[in-house]
């Protein structure tokens, strides 16, 4: 007899335990009102009740997991799709036909379509506008007068997305609106998300109308942008010239619909979540001048006298440290949810088919059983000597698997140009009175209200 065939049968998931249930839920409401009041402070505590914890948001059923391994299971996992109360409300934005939104095989064809635009060998060839709109975008800022960073932030991360990927020069007054539109939205739809009274978003309310009217200009901005493409019959070899030619699994070309989901995704996504960092990142750089002296030092160092250009990024090792630290601290994406395909095992415990799963890389990018001092700025945590002490899965800013995000070396050399052009500036940025640079948390996390002003070094 050997050793196999005497080892205990693993038990079946229907044999293993239900998560423990968190406490503080509210009649009626479940968490989903700590979720509003509270929610990073909520969910950075569920770990010292488990690695998976049950929640109740109104009378639906939430598994939070709360551990990097966990995790970076459920992104790598086949068990879990795209879905949970996160990504029904971004369809009322993104629709059902992006590849944001999208599952299987139409998600695999959309990754397809446009995953050369984001290619490494590519990214070069977006050299010229990204290092310009650096430069412009440094400009703003230096003029002396205080700076509102949210309408700044918006207006580049959208400018550079569209000049590099539509290959259209996005003009200010389109970035503007989306910058309004897009603010509404994603705060709109973080309560639709926590507090799921439907009936409710549909009344005529003040709050409501907004959200109604800001989603719409969205939608209305897209269509200008695909019907002046298809009136100009112009061909430049980008992302929009790829969806107007993409074809569907049966060889015909893709509906209007998809088209247009996936401008939506392109632009709403990718410019909320970079402009987020971007703010924070300015906010290092008023708040903590050692750091802005660091990057400054760096970029004279590798560039001397000349500007920074994109060629250089790679050279910049501490700049690339401070924008992972400052994304680890304050995470644009902070929080995730997937749905179970079939009932499956997580952690050891059962989690039935169809539920919903929820994590929050902030949560775990604060965990102090993972990083010391974690509530520090510390960028040479990311020294390759120290980082590779930190458990897999701890720090995954772009997310992992099928979903990692297409478009990780674009967004971080956007931030890398950007980062070095204002800190090598001949000034320095310094927080104006009225700034309230405390997180606001909607879909992603930004400063609420963060007003600069550059003041001679």
């Amino acid at each position: 007899m050997t050793v196999e065939s005497v080892r205990p049968a693993a038990p079946q998931t229907s044999e293993l335990p239900v998560p423990p249930l968190a406490g503080g839920g509210v009649p009626g409401l479940g968490h989903g009102w700590k979720l509003v009041r509270d929610p990073l402070g909520f969910l950075a505590q569920l770990r010292d009740h488990g690695e998976v914890v049950r929640l109740k948001l109104g009378p639906k059923t939430v598994y939070a997991v709360t551990t990097p391994a966990l995790s970076g299971a459920v992104g790598l996992s086949p068990d879990y799709e795209l879905g949970g109360p996160l990504w029904e409300s971004l369809e009322g934005l993104l629709g059902k036909n992006g590849v944001a939104t999208a599952n299987g095989p139409m998600h695999r064809r959309q990754r397809r379509t446009i995953q050369p635009a984001f290619r490494a060998d590519v990214i070069p060839a977006y050299a010229s506008v990204m290092e310009e709109e650096a430069r412009d975008f440094a400009d703003r800022l230096g003029s002396g007068a205080v700076i509102d960073c949210t309408s700044e932030s918006y207006r580049v991360a959208v400018r550079v997305a569209a000049r590099c990927l539509l290959r259209g020069r996005f003009m200010d007054e389109r970035a503007e609106r989306l910058s309004v539109a897009l603010s509404t939205v994603f705060h709109g739809m973080y309560r639709r998300m926590v507090i799921p009274a439907g009936p409710l978003y549909r009344l005529p309310l003040p709050a409501n109308r907004e959200f109604d009217r800001a989603l719409a200009d969205l939608h209305l901005l897209v269509d200008e942008i695909v019907a002046e493409r298809r009136a100009s019959g112009q061909k430049p070899d980008d992302l929009l010239t790829a969806l107007l030619e993409a074809r569907d699994g049966d060889g015909d070309p893709i509906s209007e619909q998809e088209i247009h989901d996936q401008v939506i995704a392109i632009l709403t996504p990718g410019g909320e979540t970079i402009a987020s960092t971007i703010m924070w990142i300015l906010h290092v750089l008023a708040a903590h001048p050692e750091q802005a002296d660091a990057v400054r030092r760096e970029v004279e160092s590798v560039v001397g006298d000349r500007p920074v250009a994109f060629a250089d990024v790679r050279r910049l090792s501490h700049t690339n440290n401070v924008i992972v630290e400052t994304m680890r601290l304050n995470p644009a994406v902070w929080i995730l949810t997937r749905r179970t395909v079939t009932e499956t095992d997580l952690g050891g415990y059962r989690i039935p088919a169809g539920a919903d799963i929820v994590y929050s890389p902030y949560a775990i990018q604060h965990d102090p059983r993972t990083y010391e001092e974690h509530q520090e700025f510390d960028p040479d945590r990311w020294l390759p000597e120290r980082a590779k002490e930190l458990p897999k899965y701890a720090m995954a800013p772009f997310s992992v698997g099928n979903r990692k995000c297409p478009g990780d070396h674009f967004s971080m050399a956007q931030l890398s140009l950007i980062t070095a052009t204002v800190a090598s500036a001949k000034w320095r940025l310094e927080q104006a009175p009225g700034s309230a640079p405390a997180a606001r948390i909607g879909i992603t996390l930004r400063p609420d209200r963060l007003l600069v002003r550059a003041v001679p070094r």
